[in-house]
């Protein structure tokens, strides 16, 4: 049976991942030795963008890199995962940067330079009709909010599906959570949206605000829940974890893609379960990120996580 392509725009942040390795994070005023050091492409933008792509969606990509190598390099790395660049933007200055600390566990520290990502602050008409060409549109929290609310205002007025990663977590105005279809936040930033640390009560308040919230939950896997209808809990698959940068972006790709070829809700978080399990086996972030064919198999395979 044929499978109707998933049509993708993301507007998001661009940037380039500094990767240390390191057994140890260093704590306060604490210098530590490393065992490693990577550049990769990354940005909540560009991974979403990444993993959807290689997922099996169209995606077009909206943003801005800077006049710089990395910026060139990004738009490269963009190009070769099969996202479309005609709407990411050259500004003259630095590109953005993460600057990521991964300990012997894998768990990750971050801090975020916006470089580029800060002048996206509106849209162009062009912008806007690749957001119309699109069946969902996905947003994240690393542009300027006026970005991120022209854009949600640009796919409400065109109805097209909105789909937003409140990350970094942060206040969100209500003219935002008005357009937005489906919130994906982890266990942390919906906790600091809603006031709630059970992520069942958190997800159960936010949808006064939104009409369905997916809640990861990182190893526990993840919670879906929408109104009028019980939450649903997906487990996690099991993983051998070496780096979770980006796990959260590449649930987020592999999601929108299910959805967007007409999949249940159910079968739709189980596939992107696995494709987030298949991220965190391998380090970087867009590096990790895994094609449809991978996902396929993992899903078909199952064992989830004891």
């Amino acid at each position: 049976m044929s499978v109707t392509q998933a049509r993708i725009a993301v507007l998001g942040s661009a940037n380039m991942d500094l990767v240390a390795y390191a057994r140890v994070a260093p704590r306060r005023g604490e210098t530590v030795t490393g065992e490693s050091f990577r550049t990769v492409p990354g940005g909540k933008g560009a991974n979403q963008a990444i993993a959807a792509a290689r997922a099996g969606g169209a995606v077009a990509m909206i943003g801005a890199v800077g006049e710089d190598d990395f910026g060139a390099r990004m738009r490269a790395a963009l190009a070769e995962a099969g996202v479309g660049t005609d709407r990411l933007r050259t500004v003259p200055g630095p590109s953005g940067i993460a600057q990521i600390t991964v300990d012997g566990a894998g768990h990750n520290a971050i801090v975020v330079v916006p470089g580029a990502n800060g002048t996206v602050t509106k849209l162009t008409s062009d912008d806007e009709a690749a957001i119309g060409a699109a069946g969902a549109l996905l947003l994240q929290l690393e542009l300027p909010l006026e970005g991120v609310l022209a854009g949600a205002r640009a796919a409400r007025e065109r109805g097209v599906r909105t789909v937003l990663t409140p990350a970094p977590a942060r206040p969100l105005p209500g003219e935002l959570l008005a357009a937005v279809d489906l919130l994906v936040p982890n266990e942390h930033e919906a906790a600091a949206l809603s006031g709630e640390s059970d992520p069942r009560a958190a997800a159960t308040a936010l949808l006064e605000a939104v009409p369905e919230v997916v809640v990861t939950l990182g190893e526990a896997g993840c919670l879906y829940a929408a109104r009028g209808h019980e939450p649903l809990a997906v487990p996690a698959l099991a993983a051998d974890v070496v780096d979770t940068t980006a796990a959260g972006d590449t649930f987020v790709g592999a999601l929108a893609v299910a959805l967007g070829e007409g999949r249940a809700p159910a079968d739709a978080l189980g596939w992107a379960t696995a494709a987030s399990a298949l991220s965190v086996e391998r380090a970087g972030a867009s590096s990790s990120m895994p094609h449809r064919a991978a996902i396929d198999a993992r899903a078909a395979a199952g064992h989830p996580r004891a």
